[in-house]
């Protein structure tokens, strides 16, 4: 039998080293689907329960494996539900292909079954490099250069393969005019900012005397290097959520996450800083950030067009952070006053103790705070995690403790809810020898959760450490909405639309072979967490929390919270509960610290 365009296809993702393709299969793609049975399934196929989950699991493999992810669907409807993973990969610059079917091409232009313009509706999510396969000597050269440009911008591509050009028997391009041929792999450069843009960023930080400094994910392989900026600059660290991982909280100057969902720390130190130095962030929330006229600031970025535009930076370096902050440090003086720093590691100090003082804070039945409060002096030190958009976000921003080798992620830009179990689906494929852990509100569960339970069933034996462990926060709430709904439009949670029914998700757990626990009192987390983690199967711990427990923002003052719940007494069904654990979780901040 030839080789044909699919097989080809295949083939190729093979010589790229490409093992796993996240995906669901359709007749769009049934011819690739037969090259897949003679290619002895590889890559592998993973085969999820809907598309949108194989687009979120391609997102988590590529985030926890620093490869590209590849996600593959059907026409028409597959390739629609791919959408909303494939923006959370393009918002969070992540590296993705898709690999879409097409109905055949003597169809196109017929309104035939299953038929969409695919190259109008992915135009966006995939601006950065779209095809359509129409002849077979175009495959590895559209191919290679999908992933090529996923890789080095970071980003979401697609290519679309009508279901008969699958069929074609392949052959290459050949050394003939308008025929184009490719290569495979390509070395990654080392990208130097300007000498001269260095030594202005220097002077700009050699004259402040009260630094601070915003690390993302741009920041992950420059960890060492800005450790030592920070030191030789007396700074504290600020990180943006998706850089949570980039530095360990265990050290000192480390203030932990910023904006809504970040520190008081963090907070202050942007509120009191002369200095602003961003290395490998487009934090977008600028008042978060020093008063536009308080700090001089420089920003470091290998990304030409997201640098500039959060603040108004004296330097913008365009360069690789490790190599960029490697050449800034030798011409940065070292600080003679300490107070600064001093400072800032104290009220981290504090922190960290108001952080378990409101975990323990008393609700009915359990405070969610305290199901990650209690996990994160027992977190394996090469855990890897995932947390769903809504108030788990919350407190996976604030309550846990990362250490040096720990790995964290979540849909930080378009924020959408339904990827903390598939994140942590791909996190498991990409690094089958490490202990996964995702916090999943209770609509997060219902919404596409549940349904992946199924999926870590199916695959579960192939992984060689087989702890993954589903936190579900169940409060038959969509919670985040309903304190944003207090909070920003002044309004009484609307029951209608935030009222979920009722679920058994440790029921249902059980049910598919899953180890799984429904625990209702705060004083058994600490046992639920240490079975989690010693068992010899995935985990569902469905963790019954208050709903009452506001996600304070760390500007937020004590007699904010007061008018705030007087405010609430228009007619919020929860308003006593909300007064009084709010009042009395953000008292904790204001009360003397007990270790002082």
């Amino acid at each position: 039998m030839s080789t044909t365009v699919a097989d080809y296809l295949l083939s190729r993702l093979r010589e790229w080293g490409v093992d796993k393709v996240f995906a669901y299969a359709g007749d769009g793609i049934n011819p690739l689907l037969g090259a897949w049975g003679r290619a002895d399934n590889k890559p592998q196929f993973i085969q999820s329960r809907h598309e949108e989950m194989s687009a979120f699991e391609a997102v988590g493999y590529a985030k926890f494996s620093g490869k590209v992810g590849i996600c593959a669907a059907t026409s028409g409807p597959g390739a629609i539900h791919l959408l909303n993973g494939l923006y959370d990969a393009k918002l969070d610059h992540v590296p993705v292909v898709a690999l879409v079917g097409q109905t055949n091409q003597s169809a196109m232009g017929g309104s035939y079954q299953q038929e969409v313009d695919l190259m109008t509706l992915y135009k966006d999510v995939a601006s950065e490099y779209i095809e359509m396969v129409t002849v077979p000597q175009q495959l590895p050269n559209v191919l290679d250069r999908a992933i090529r440009v996923a890789l080095t911008k970071r980003t979401c591509t697609a290519l679309i393969f009508p279901a008969d050009v699958q069929e074609m028997p392949y052959s290459p391009p050949e050394h003939a005019f308008k025929q184009v041929p490719s290569s495979l792999g390509f070395e990654w450069p080392v990208v130097s900012a300007d000498p001269d843009g260095v030594r202005r960023a220097a002077e700009v930080l050699n004259a402040g005397s009260k630094v601070a400094i915003l690390a993302g994910q741009g920041a992950r392989g420059a960890r060492q290097q800005l450790i030592e900026v920070a030191n030789r600059l007396g700074a504290g660290v600020a990180k943006a959520l998706l850089g949570k991982d980039v530095l360990p909280d265990d050290l000192p100057f480390v203030t932990g996450s910023i904006g809504l969902l970040g520190t008081r720390p963090s907070y202050e130190m942007m509120r009191d800083c002369d200095t602003l130095l961003i290395v490998g962030s487009s934090f977008p929330y600028t008042q978060f950030l020093p008063a536009l006229d308080q700090a001089r600031s420089v920003q470091i970025d290998i990304d030409s067009s997201m640098i500039g535009m959060r603040y108004p930076n004296e330097v913008n370096l365009i360069g690789d952070a490790a190599s960029t902050l490697a050449e800034l440090l030798p011409l940065l003086e070292e600080k003679s006053d300490h107070s600064w720093r001093e400072q800032i590691e104290k009220n981290v100090d504090s922190w960290w103790h108001t952080m378990h003082d409101e975990a323990m804070v008393e609700a009915n039945p359990v405070n969610p705070m305290r199901i990650f409060s209690e996990l994160s002096s027992r977190l394996p030190s090469n855990a890897i995690l995932s947390a769903d958009s809504g108030s788990a976000a919350n407190w996976y921003a604030r309550q846990l403790k990362f250490g040096p080798d720990v790995r964290g992620s979540l849909s930080g830009t378009l924020a959408t809810m339904g990827p903390g179990v598939p994140y942590a689906i791909g996190a498991k494929f990409a690094n089958p020898d490490r202990p996964v852990i995702a916090f999943v509100g209770d609509g997060a569960m219902q919404m596409n959760g549940m349904a992946e339970l199924i999926t870590i069933k199916h695959y579960w034996e192939q992984w060689s450490d087989p702890r993954l462990v589903v936190a579900v926060l169940h409060n038959n709430d969509l919670n985040q909405v309903t304190w944003e709904m207090r909070a920003m439009e002044g309004s009484p949670r609307f029951v209608e639309s935030q009222r979920l029914p009722d679920v058994d998700f440790a029921g249902f757990a059980a049910s598919l072979g899953l180890h799984a626990q429904t625990i209702t009192d705060p004083e058994a987390l600490g046992g639920a967490w240490e079975q989690a983690l010693a068992a010899d199967r995935p985990s569902v711990l469905d963790v019954h929390c208050d709903p009452d427990i506001p996600p304070i923002p760390p500007h937020a003052t004590l007699d904010q919270m007061i008018k705030s719940a007087e405010a609430m007494l228009k007619g919020d069904d929860s308003r006593w509960g909300v007064i009084k654990e709010g009042i009395k979780t953000k008292a904790q901040e204001f009360l003397p610290d007990k270790d002082d």
